[in-house]
């Protein structure tokens, strides 16, 4: 591949540890990479407001976020939410199967009809609607058979990925990972062979393989380890940072 100008990597799994801290060797390494002159830019499932520490520890040179649906590089920030009526009307589907959980993640504000354990969330009483003033960007949904419902049951204009195996998301269309990659690169003009992305679930394969190199860390699904370039150590044990220092340093 050309010289790489920079390196986009997923958080969850991927460059945080399974405790969801940040080490201190990788901190130090991603910040070589700065000084360096390499970008250094986050692609993730997570919601901006999560994903604030992370980028104050690193200092990201863009992010995507909540799967593409926010891309924000310098002062420039590109929004693709769900259209009120699409978001609604999946909504309408999703209510009428009691098995299931769902959310909406707005942004800044979580939305769950019931108790979600693993999330902080507001309660919102009101779906199929909306809350007032809101946008969808993402629907979340999981339970017993969550995955092939939603995949019949799709809105047009939306489409669906899996997270951890179990965790529906459905999003708008225009709302992926790789165009938020593609966005944040065109930023810099910086050509997609020019850069090396890390990744671990289903939602980064389409981003490795856009990039000159692929890299899949060794706890990453094996969907994913069979599109990569390359597999490295695990999340646990620092494999981007340690491929980093051995490769680009």
């Amino acid at each position: 591949m050309s010289k790489v100008k920079a390196v986009i990597t997923d958080l969850d799994r991927t460059l945080l540890r399974t405790d969801k801290s940040l080490s201190p060797y990788t901190v130090s390494v991603l910040k070589e990479c700065k000084a360096r002159g390499i970008k250094v830019m986050a692609a993730t499932a997570r919601p901006e407001r999560t994903v604030r520490s992370y980028d104050a520890a690193i200092g990201f040179d863009g992010m995507t976020v909540m799967n593409g649906a926010k891309v924000m590089v310098g002062n420039r920030v590109m929004t693709y939410g769900i259209p009120d009526n699409l978001a609604e009307e999946m909504l309408a589907k999703v209510c009428g199967r009691n098995e299931f959980l769902f959310s909406v993640e707005t942004g800044e504000i979580l939305y769950a009809a019931e108790h979600i354990p693993e999330f902080e969330y507001t309660l919102h009483t009101g779906f199929p609607k909306l809350p007032a003033g809101e946008t969808a960007y993402k629907i979340l949904v999981s339970g017993e058979g969550a995955t092939e419902f939603v995949q019949e049951n799709l809105v047009g204009g939306l489409h669906c990925t899996v997270a951890n195996g179990y965790l529906v998301q459905i999003m708008s269309e225009a709302a992926n990972k790789r165009n938020g990659v593609q966005v944040m690169l065109d930023a810099f003009g910086i050509a997609p062979e020019e850069a090396v992305y890390f990744g671990d679930d289903f939602d980064d394969a389409e981003s490795m393989q856009f990039c000159g190199l692929g890299v899949a860390v060794d706890n990453a699904i094996p969907e994913v380890k069979a599109v990569a370039d390359k597999v490295v150590e695990s999340n646990d044990a620092d494999g981007v940072a340690r491929w980093i220092e051995a490769n680009l340093l």
